[in-house]
């Protein structure tokens, strides 16, 4: 029966078992019970929720649908990327008239599914230049991360170059302290980047090799995970 012009019956559908922070796919079977066709300005999208149906990451990734006149059906593959951190969540389906509403909103239930989120299994590498150390919490903080979810993990830098060698005032933003720091702006320096994901390389901060955070892949600057510099008779690391 339809519920209006936009209204959506799902079908049958699946969701790969996902680990934090990374991109999946889901299957969804979808029939247009509205009156009207759609042709383009219709997504199939998602939510992830709490176990209570509040919303934990809401707005997905937007997939494209074929165009379906009234009554008619299709199997839809969706790109989706699994919340952080891991646990236990509601996945539900749900379609987008862009710029317009959420189906959902317009009297179509979602489809919702309860997911166990594992934590992100990914091979990480830092590749330290000479003279730079990771400090005693720096591999736990870094791995720990990683398992949140996060593709990209960067930490402070603290500088012990000794009375002939200040700490060069281009560090100052990465000062140890302050813990995780999504926002963080800095360009980053020695990250752990886990397998499958490439950095752009930016100009070197105070010797250091510096990355662009990802544009895609979820990341996190940690001020408590301390690299330590030690330049030796009192130059910067190069």
């Amino acid at each position: 029966m339809s519920n209006g012009p936009l209204a959506v019956e799902w079908g049958a559908s699946t969701i790969d078992e996902p680990e934090a922070g990374t991109l999946g796919t889901a299957t969804v079977g979808v029939t247009n019970t509205g009156t009207v066709a759609w042709s383009g300005a219709i997504f199939a999208s998602y939510h992830w929720l709490d176990d209570r149906g509040n919303p934990i990451v809401w707005d997905g990734i937007r997939t494209a649908l074929p165009p379906l006149a009234p009554g008619e059906s299709a199997s839809v593959p969706v790109d989706v990327r699994a919340p952080i951190p891991p646990g236990r969540y509601r996945f539900a389906f749900d379609l987008v008239a862009e710029h317009r509403a959420w189906l959902s909103e317009l009297g179509s239930p979602m489809l919702e599914h309860d997911v166990v989120v594992r934590p992100r299994d990914r091979s990480p590498n830092a590749a330290l230049p000479p003279g730079v150390e990771a400090g005693p919490e720096w591999a736990e903080r870094v791995r720990a991360a990683h398992a949140d979810g996060y593709a990209v993990v960067a930490g402070s830098i603290a500088w012990e170059g000794g009375l002939l060698s200040r700490r060069p005032r281009a560090l100052a933003p990465y000062a140890p302290g302050s813990g995780r720091i999504p926002g963080f702006s800095a360009p980053l320096i020695c990250p752990s980047v886990v397998d499958g994901v490439e950095l752009d390389r930016l100009d070197d901060v105070a010797g250091l090799p510096t990355y662009a955070a990802p544009r895609d892949d979820p990341w996190i600057y940690d001020g408590r995970a301390v690299l330590t510099v030690r330049p030796r008779s009192g130059r910067r690391p190069t």
